[in-house]
């Protein structure tokens, strides 16, 4: 075997390793596998509800503090107040739709993998929102939908 086909094969060795642990890796980081919180939050302060941009702010905080990475984002002001938002994420979205003339709103987190938490991001919005009803759920998502 001529040395120059010899350091070819072992090259080819080489990566070809490489690429096994690389597309290993690539299997554990981008699990089929989320978590989805959906909540109302109802008798909401009215005040809070209505400050479209302390309530955009809010939303932000609660990206952030539950761990997920914002891209981007998006809003919809329904005059005077209402409002849709939706915080696109490396991990999935964030969204919120206000009805401040029923004092409630929907809420919805969905992150892939297990770094987020939907426990932070509902903590923000409740200390913002202040609701005196909270109706959630938590769905684990991947083959199936299904509750913890």
């Amino acid at each position: 075997m001529s040395l120059l086909r010899f350091i070819f094969l072992c090259c080819a060795c080489v990566c070809a390793s490489f690429l096994s642990v690389v597309n290993a890796n690539e299997t554990e980081l981008y699990q089929f596998k989320g978590v989805h919180f959906l909540a109302s939050y109802c008798e909401c302060d009215l005040d809070a509800l209505c400050d479209v941009d302390g309530l955009t702010d809010a939303m932000t905080r609660a990206a952030n503090e539950s761990g997920a990475t914002i891209l981007q984002s998006s809003r919809y002001v329904f005059p005077p107040h209402g409002l849709t938002m939706v915080i696109l994420l490396s991990e999935s979205h964030a969204s919120i739709h206000t009805y401040p003339e029923h004092g409630a709103c929907f809420v919805d987190l969905f992150t892939c993998g297990d770094k987020c938490s939907s426990e932070k991001f509902d903590a923000v919005l409740q200390e913002y929102l202040k609701p005196k009803s909270v109706d959630q759920r938590t769905l684990l998502r991947n083959e199936a939908i299904r509750e913890p």
